[in-house]
């Protein structure tokens, strides 16, 4: 087989081209077979909607089934909670600033690296199927691609069992599930709305609770595929030398969650298993922007330095391990103009909102079409709301938030005026600081406008994308990644 040495030993690094490569997995036998990789990606999904993270009512069996298997990451963050701009960043390993693609329905630029070309150049068969978003395939490094509905999973199986067998692969399998609007079929329970849990964020109404059955029902869609793809693997005999890596872009479609920089709709589920990987979970904090960097070194290859995220391999060896103590998200146009920032340290949440003056909002919390979003401003005129929903709804939004994520996972509570805490919120400040002027943030002058009215969900004639955040600086041209490490306790 033609390609790089995998040599994999107790230093932790390996031998590519005559020269040695940090961040290779350690301990284990040497081999001289590049591992596979499967990576899913879920649509809208976050991960206390699945059992794996606490949620007991919706079936997702063949998740746990993957978890038992590998290592479940308590602790990992997006980069930004909007579709296009989050699988952007996930494929070049960049903050969606630096991509060149930070708003919703933004094509990556040409000039990007992506880690799917690394691994093509390197000899990977590549696929790409469901869900793209990013831009054309074959630019972005695939060699094959489709799509399907309504899951966007349907041909995941069959392009396992045609890939060429004398190459190892890389398949990017990107599912709908589960994006507005939800559809049913026979793969997954209908569940019924009078019995579901409903997340605390959200108002507990019937339309709400009609909208989550769809959203749940495709998930245990999701986890049916996913099973799928596992029982393939085994069924080729290539389980135990398979990657098979598991996330969301951002968190589920509801209001005060996606496009949002609370957990809700920053933190995604994030499952790793295959080759030597430690089963259990881990605390240790994880970035989006890490998972090039932990493929390409887990396939013994250069990380090109365009890529801003560090590897994750080794919490991969020992769940007690840390790569990073410091996280950032963004918040850009996403049918609705905003700007806001997010630093995740310690036992802290951080917002900075550019701002303040205007509506916090997204398509899927301010779109009348959607009954559920319908349901929940009426809500709030009716005064049903509880005090951190009616943020929302409100035509101003404070400028910084500071939450003790421990105490207020659902971050409820913003403590950035409490006197106890100032010293907490000066270094989030100087760590947001740092990362914007090292990574070359910018808020954009002539920003990107509205698409829509609040409740409409019908773009404006002639509606065009402005300036992007960054652009000033020339940010899709830095490689400068901005703190990795930071302490605020």
């Amino acid at each position: 087989m033609i390609g790089w040495a995998w040599v994999r030993g107790v230093i932790g690094q390996a031998v590519v081209g005559g020269s040695l490569v940090a961040g290779a997995w350690a301990a284990g036998d040497v081999s001289t077979e590049r591992p596979n990789f499967v990576f899913i990606i879920a649509d809208d999904v976050s991960p206390d909607d699945t059992a794996v993270y606490g949620n007991a009512f919706v079936q997702t069996n063949h998740l746990q089934q993957l978890a038992a298997r590998g290592l479940v990451f308590d602790n990992a963050y997006l980069t930004i909670s909007s579709c296009s701009p989050s699988r952007c960043s996930i494929i070049t390993g960049r903050y969606p600033h630096n991509t060149g693609a930070p708003e919703l329905h933004t094509s990556l630029p040409k000039s990007q690296v992506t880690f799917v070309q690394t691994l093509r150049t390197a000899g990977y068969h590549t696929v790409l199927s469901g869900k793209n978003h990013m831009g054309q395939p074959d630019e972005l490094g695939f060699d094959v691609h489709s799509n399907s509905n309504p899951a966007g999973a349907e041909n995941w199986v069959q392009h396992l069992q045609e890939r060429p067998t004398d190459k190892p692969f890389f398949c990017w399998f990107a599912a709908h599930d589960a994006h507005r609007a939800f559809t049913e079929n026979d793969k997954a329970p209908v569940y019924d709305p009078n019995k579901l849990p409903v997340p605390e964020v959200l108002y507990d109404g019937p339309e709400t609770r009609k909208k989550l059955a769809g959203y749940y029902h495709e998930i245990s869609r999701l986890d049916y595929y996913v099973g799928q793809v596992q029982a393939e693997l085994e069924r080729q005999q290539i389980a135990d030398r398979t990657y098979v890596i598991f996330c969301s872009d951002n968190g589920r479609p509801f209001p005060r969650c996606k496009t949002y920089l609370y957990d809700s709709g920053i933190k995604t589920p994030l499952i790793i298993t295959g080759p030597n990987v430690a089963v259990g979970r881990t605390a240790s904090l994880a970035s989006s922007i890490d998972l090039s960097a932990t493929i390409l070194s887990l396939a013994n290859l250069p990380i090109p330095e365009t890529v801003q995220g560090v590897s994750l391999v080794p919490v991969l060896n020992d769940p007690e391990q840390s790569v990073r103590t410091v996280a950032f998200a963004e918040r850009n146009w996403h049918v609705f103009q905003n700007h806001a920032r997010a630093v995740r340290s310690g036992d802290w949440l951080y917002v900075w909102n550019a701002w303040p003056e205007r509506h916090n909002l997204s398509g899927e919390s301010a779109a009348f079409r959607f009954p559920d979003v319908k349901e929940y401003w009426e809500a709030a005129e009716r005064g049903e709301l509880k005090p951190f929903q009616m943020l929302l709804v409100q035509p101003t939004q404070p400028a910084e938030m500071l939450f003790r994520v421990s105490d207020d996972p659902f971050q409820i509570r913003n403590l950035a005026n409490d006197p106890q805490h100032q010293a907490v919120l000066s270094k989030m400040r100087i760590l947001l600081n740092q990362w914007q002027a090292e990574t070359g943030d910018s808020v954009p002058t002539d920003p990107t406008l509205d698409r829509q009215p609040i409740h409409e969900l019908q773009a404006n004639p002639g509606f065009q994308h402005r300036e992007f955040p960054g652009a000033a600086n020339k940010a899709a041209s830095i490689n400068a990644a901005g703190p990795v490490h930071g302490s605020v306790e």
